[in-house]
Order: structure tokens, then C-alpha cells, then sequence
């Protein structure tokens, strides 16, 4: 068996980015380590995703995808909440869904098993 688990990426200030995936993704901080300017987000399914302050980040041909139960559901109830979207839920070559960008310009997906196979 084999799992994905964690994922690390550099970003620029690592308060305002945690700040950013926890208010816009809803992710939970697991834990942090200010003397290494690293914090680490957790998922619903326990997958984290560490932010580890750099002097240099270049988000260039990065994505994550993360999958929920409805992506049009998911992207109104944001909306609502006033999470900014690059935009929304639509056919993209990678399937159908709506896109965010964080501050560091990383791109972030959202998806569901339904709409990929419907749309």
C-alpha cells in the first residue's frame, strides 16, 4: 500500500499564506514551527501540506487539486463566504471545476468524482 501523505512548498511569508489556505481552503493547522518559519495544514483526509518560509518561491507549473463532495456547491457556499476565484467551475483540460490562486500565485483546484463524469 502506498499513500500520498505530505507535500511541501516554499512561499513567501509563511502568517500570511497559512492565513490565506486556512480562510479560503478551510484547512487546519496541524502545527507549527516559527523558528523554522514553517507551519503545517492539514486536509480532512490527513494529508498535509507544509509552508515553509523561502527567500525565493516560484509557483510556475504548480497546481494542487483537491477533491470535494460538489464543486458547484462548494464554489457557491465560497462565494457566498467571500473566497475569491480566478474563476469558476468550468471545462478545463484537466476536467471541471472552478480555480483559486493563492498570494504566491500557486494554483488551486477544486474537483468532484461527479462532475468529472458528467461534464
Amino acid at each position: 500500500m502506498m499513500k500520498f501523505d505530505h507535500l511541501s512548498i516554499p512561499v513567501s511569508d509563511v502568517v500570511r499564506l497559512r492565513d490565506w489556505w486556512v480562510a479560503n481552503l478551510g484547512l487546519k493547522v496541524e502545527f507549527e514551527v516559527p523558528d523554522r518559519r514553517t507551519v503545517a495544514l492539514q486536509d480532512g483526509e490527513g494529508s498535509a501540506i507544509f509552508l515553509q518560509e523561502r527567500a525565493t518561491v516560484d509557483p510556475s507549473g504548480t497546481a494542487l487539486w483537491f477533491q470535494v463532495d460538489d464543486v458547484d456547491a462548494t464554489f457557491a457556499e465560497w462565494s457566498a463566504g467571500g473566497v475569491i476565484f480566478a474563476h469558476g467551475p468550468q471545462k478545463n483540460f484537466w476536467g471541471y471545476g472552478p480555480e483559486l490562486v493563492d498570494p504566491d500565485g500557486y494554483v488551486v483546484r477544486l474537483w468532484d468524482r461527479r462532475s468529472m463524469q458528467e461534464k
